[in-house]
């Protein structure tokens, strides 16, 4: 049996420049560092909804982003320290108020 350590893998200095920072360019294409990701493991063991997880994380956040206002509750910076825990929770939760768009009150309203 084979067990990949992916946490590793993904903090790796070989594979990762700053391996700790979010870099979101790294994303961009399949050739650039993201291509070395694994959230949904590999293989025959790889996780049957990545396709349909991938579709509705897009859909769900271009939503949340057309559709509503954000605005921090403080003025301080957004602390991004991570907590402890397999899915890596943030240490202290995001506090965001959200006010939905005009164009959108009467759709939502229609929920």
């Amino acid at each position: 049996m084979l067990m990949i350590n992916a946490y590793a893998i993904q903090r790796d200095l070989n594979t990762w420049s700053k391996p700790t920072e979010f870099i979101p360019e790294r994303f961009v294409d399949a050739e650039a560092e993201g291509g070395k990701m694994l959230p949904f493991g590999m293989g025959r063991r790889r996780c049957p909804g990545e396709g349909l997880a991938i579709r509705e994380v897009g859909l769900v956040l271009g939503t949340l982003i057309q559709g509503f206002e954000w605005r921090r509750t403080s003025s301080e910076e957004v602390d991004l320290t991570e907590g402890s825990g397999i899915t890596m929770p943030k240490a202290n939760p995001l506090e965001a108020l959200c006010m939905p768009r005009q164009i959108m009150v009467g759709t939502l309203s229609k929920l």
